[in-house]
């Protein structure tokens, strides 16, 4: 029974409007319900008098987030053309400040997912050819200890004005070298426990295939 009363607010359909009229006749005995309806179409109307150029705005009073510190509206941004969840959300909070020692501070705040926003621009091919081709050597770890044995290696490259990426997450080599593939890397840098032990690296030139063990002096040498 308590489903079916939600069932009208669950399924709103139509224009953003139209949805603001089934939410008013839901909740016309619900005082703080139909505050909450006079708030949204405070924000429409906003909108309509500042037209969002690229964007659509869509009402959905299904919704959820931070239950624990949003006190009022909440927004969600998306991308029509790529599967995928918010790329962006935030909302209204009321005193959320005050954890910080900062009392009876209303606003309204916003984040968005850098990582999301640019496996969009990654998938949509929106990275110009300039910035896609920028690195030129990408290192390869087999594990997180050869990631640590990196580091350093990575901050002489780039000392050196040598634009180099160490793989930002582990994953199997194969897929760290169709990365290195897919953006046009130049020279891969594969360390693995036998690199680490001997000091010598597996430099490889990914246009030739050519694979050699060298210095990381060496390396640096032959890259500028």
């Amino acid at each position: 029974d308590d489903i079916d009363k939600l069932k009208p607010v669950i399924l709103l359909e139509g224009t953003n409007t139209e949805k603001l009229e089934s939410l008013r006749k839901t909740l016309f005995s619900s005082e703080i319900g139909l505050k909450g309806c006079d708030e949204i179409e405070t924000v429409l109307g906003y909108i309509e008098k500042t037209p969002l150029q690229k964007a659509t705005l869509e009402l959905d009073i299904t919704l959820a987030r931070g239950l624990n510190y949003y006190t009022g509206a909440i927004f969600e941004v998306k991308t029509n053309e790529v599967a995928m969840g918010s790329i962006g959300g935030g909302g209204r909070y009321d005193d959320l400040t005050g954890m910080f020692g900062l009392k009876n501070l209303t606003g309204a705040g916003i984040s968005f997912g850098a990582d999301r926003i640019y496996d969009v621009m990654e998938e949509l091919n929106l990275f110009p050819a300039a910035a896609v081709k920028s690195t030129q050597v990408l290192i390869c770890c087999f594990d997180k200890d050869a990631e640590e044995y990196a580091l350093p290696f990575l901050q002489q490259l780039r000392s050196n004005d040598i634009n180099a990426e160490l793989y930002p997450a582990g994953a199997k080599i194969k897929k760290q070298m169709d990365y290195a593939n897919s953006k046009q890397i130049a020279y891969t840098v594969l360390i693995g426990s036998e690199e680490m032990s001997s000091g010598l690296l597996a430099f490889k030139d990914m246009n030739s295939g050519v694979q050699e063990k060298l210095s990381s002096n060496d390396i640096l040498n032959r890259m500028l």
